[in-house]
């Protein structure tokens, strides 16, 4: 598959798919009579799964890490396995961050559906020194 082809099927875009195939991120591709990357149709799943990792947060390095740990073998199994380990660790712990937002955010729009108009300018959840653990916090620390 030519790299136009595997761009318009992942949707990466073809200068992407060259700079993660320099850093390491996806395997050199074969090179065509025309000296033209001819990609695997394999390289689809592994895409598809980069892209997975980069959606929950992966940092590009240890993409990149977990990737040259792959191209190792079987060796490396439970390495690549306490990678994603750790990983899914801090995802979850997002995760549960996220849902205690959520869970402000229903008492929040709970609250605003039983006041009045005369209610709307007076928030005393607003004026609460306590902002608890979350981005806007820990940034004032």
């Amino acid at each position: 598959m030519k790299i136009g082809e595997l761009a318009r099927r992942t949707g990466l875009s073809m200068d992407t798919i060259r700079y993660y195939e320099r850093i390491g991120l996806l395997p050199r591709a074969d090179r065509n009579a025309a000296r033209q990357r001819d990609y695997d149709p394999s390289i689809l799943t592994w895409i598809a799964f980069l892209r997975r990792l980069k959606t929950t947060g992966m940092p590009i390095r240890d993409m990149v890490r977990y990737a040259a740990l792959r191209a190792q073998g079987e060796e490396t199994v439970a390495q690549r396995g306490a990678l994603l380990r750790h990983h899914r660790d801090a995802v979850q712990a997002h995760l549960d961050e996220l849902h205690a937002c959520l869970d402000v955010l229903d008492s929040k729009i709970a609250g605003y559906a039983g006041s009045t108009r005369e209610d709307v300018n007076h928030d005393p959840d607003d004026q609460s020194p306590n902002l608890g653990p979350g981005p806007a916090h820990d940034a004032e620390r």
